[in-house]
């Protein structure tokens, strides 16, 4: 497949009318549904724009690259769009944005796909292409343009290829000793889609290298997966290691080696700057064993800006993350279990079997969660310490004091921050071992020190004090009056609307869980529930009742929003809230306080950790539990769609009618 294949005609808009960000986008996702591009628009937009939230795809020079790869496409393309006068669009250089290219990408699209938008990617490095597609006036002229760059292109990697080969096949052992005199680095470039931003970073790293007379290998971690992988000889070989990445790559294999860990941004926008850093060897010294670097750029290698609560809260989504597909399913499962018993008993296999398998899932709730906050701390020596010491945490018995309760959920987020930092801590210890014992470590040293450390602090102090917190808890839990039970209930539904999946809703999420698991009862499951479910149905009620407030792509985002709302899935209400977060935000967390405290004042019990409406069988008091549901919504769509001004026509895509007198 050729470049100017996925550059459709038909899409192209050659005056975009948009004058914001978000108004850019609606235009272009509009377009390409027509084209028949994108046949689920809520869904690309939504993911469109988590992309721009985790960085803004405004590259600079008044290029914009919104991508995303999803089950809403129905086939590879790129739009282009080009505004005269520019859009503000949030770019890296704070200029106007003029050219635009949507990307977009089905969740199977092959490798030719791929390849192609890599190419495309690479491509728009070059400003003279860039100079002249300013100055296009039709789709075909923008078609040839890039025919005769890829053209171009080809031509000249062709003869490098050749040029490559004739040397190859005349080497001889004086030319391989200059080539490796010759001054070289290598690169990893990485984006989180790794659509456009990969390729672009490592097409930009070659073309500088080759300007500057030094040797490059750039691996990419992109869609296609891992291509041009760096080898053990290749890094060796290496003056020095350039991470252009805004995603996780393999770094053990750079142990000792001078490194620069940048945004993929600067592999674009600095490649100038990377390269000559690396060949000064001004990176920091990069320790795969988690010790600190020696010497250089120490802003830039291993060390980073992030504070320590935000390393802490990426440590704990790691383990939230990997638990939750064992509480989603477990508990999906348990609840049809009880269902079931209504209608059959609780002796019947019809029962006894969905039951067990349950209650199997959620047996390892507590272990999966200290694992993987461990391993994201200590990497891999820590996941098994982690494990061990969450179930130590879920077992009553298991603790040098007698207990009725198990340390329980508190209990398993200690042991996975304390195995991750003794995992740490050995590695600090043993990092002078002789080479020839390193072997040693991940076999014996690590795991062994690292289990009798953990289980030993498990033992003698975490599960004992945690046991009587968690008692405390359950008894507070149980013996909670009316008032206590609703103020405490709109706390927890207030938090799940505040971030919308977010650290404050996991919180009040994980808190909601650990009370069901240890007691049993799932009151404060019922508020989590009815405030997760709030924000994106209150978005419905909002878009169907002042369509005129909102754009048509809003709207149509606003109609899926009935459905993920009822599942309780509340991140159908994120792009809302991220282009009107005031708005959004404050009256999504109002109605989701209302409703959890109404559930509260109810006594609703809801025994599933997830299902939204589609538990309604299972819930005590049925018709509060939908009330309350009900009622928060309403309040909060209320406070919305009062509180937001209409759009104009031209943005709302409506038109008002007129009445005339004769």
């Amino acid at each position: 497949m050729k470049v100017q294949d996925l550059l459709i005609k038909d899409a192209m808009i050659m005056d975009l009318q948009a004058t914001t960000k978000e108004a850019a986008i609606d235009e272009m996702i509009d377009r390409y549904h027509q084209a028949g591009v994108v046949k689920d628009v809520p869904t690309y937009r939504a993911a469109i724009l988590k992309r721009e939230s985790e960085s803004t795809t405004g590259i600079g020079d008044g290029i914009a690259m919104p991508h995303a790869k999803t089950d809403a496409v129905t086939q590879a393309a790129v739009l282009f769009a080009k505004s005269d006068h520019g859009v503000e669009y949030n770019a890296l250089d704070g200029q106007p944005v003029h050219l635009f290219f949507m990307i977009a990408a089905p969740a199977g699209a092959n490798n030719a796909h791929l390849q192609a938008l890599s190419a495309l990617s690479s491509l728009l490095i070059d400003p003279d292409l860039v100079a002249a597609l300013k100055k296009a006036q039709t789709p075909e002229e923008v078609q040839q343009l890039f025919g005769a760059a890829q053209a171009a292109k080809d031509e000249k990697e062709a003869q490098e290829a050749q040029a490559a080969a004739a040397k190859k096949a005349t080497a001889t052992a004086a030319q391989t000793t200059s080539n490796d005199e010759q001054p070289f680095v290598v690169a990893v470039t990485a984006c989180p889609t790794g659509i456009a931003h990969t390729y672009m970073a490592e097409a930009a790293l070659i073309k500088e290298a080759e300007a500057m007379g030094v040797a490059i290998k750039v691996e990419t971690n992109g869609s296609e997966g891992v291509k041009h992988q760096l080898t053990a000889a290749d890094i060796k070989r290496a003056k020095g290691v350039i991470i252009a990445a805004d995603k996780q790559v393999e770094m053990a294999r750079f142990s000792g080696k001078h490194l620069l860990n940048r945004p993929v941004i600067d592999g674009i926008k600095k490649p100038h700057e990377l390269i000559e850093k690396t060949l000064n060897e001004q990176g920091a010294i990069y320790h795969a064993d988690g010790d600190a670097p020696e010497t250089g750029d120490t802003d830039q290698g291993e060390v980073d800006h992030e504070s320590i609560g935000h390393k802490a809260y990426g440590q704990l989504m790691n383990g939230i993350s990997h638990m939750l597909p064992f509480v989603v399913a477990g508990g999906i499962i348990m609840a049809i279990s009880f269902l079931l018993e209504r209608f059959v008993g609780d002796n019947s296999l019809w029962f006894t079997f969905p039951n067990q398998i349950g209650n199997a899932a959620f047996s390892f709730l507590i272990p999966v969660l200290a694992a993987y906050i461990a391993e994201a701390i200590g990497d891999r020596p820590a996941l098994m310490p982690g494990l061990v010491g969450g179930y130590m945490a879920s077992q009553a018995s298991m603790s040098v004091v007698s207990s009725k309760s198990p340390a329980g959920f508190l209990g398993g987020l200690a042991a996975g921050f304390i195995a991750g930092f003794i995992v740490l801590w050995l590695k600090k210890v043993f990092k002078n071992l002789p080479k020839s014992l390193d072997g040693l470590k991940p076999i014996f040293i690590f795991p062994i020190l690292g289990l009798l450390l953990t289980g030993g602090i498990m033992f003698f102090i975490v599960d004992p004090i945690f046991s009587m917190i968690n008692l405390g808890l359950t008894n507070f839990l149980n013996n909670m009056g009316t008032a206590n039970a609703v103020v405490l209930g709109a706390l927890l539904a207030g938090m799940m609307a505040i971030d919308m999946g977010g650290p404050f809703n996991k919180a009040a999420y994980v808190f909601a869980i650990g009370a069901f698991e240890t007691t049993q009862n799932g009151a404060l499951m019922a508020a989590v529930m009815v405030g997760g479910m709030v924000p994106p149905l209150a978005i419905a009620l909002a878009t169907t009742i002042w369509p005129n407030k909102w754009t048509k792509s809003e709207r149509n985002s606003g109609l899926s929003n009935y459905i993920l709302g009822i599942s309780f899935i509340t991140e159908g209400a994120i792009p809302f809230a991220a282009s009107d977060p005031l708005r959004v935000i404050t009256s999504s967390v109002i109605g989701a306080a209302i409703g959890g405290g109404i559930s509260q004042a109810f006594g609703v019990n809801v025994p599933a950790p997830h299902g939204g409406l589609f538990v309604l069988p299972l819930a005590d008091h049925k018709l509060a539990y939908f009330l309350s549901v009900v009622i928060g919504s309403v309040i909060a769509a209320l406070i919305l769609g009062l509180w937001k001004k209409p759009l104009p026509e031209s943005q709302s895509g409506l038109t008002t009618t007129k009445k005339t007198k004769n």
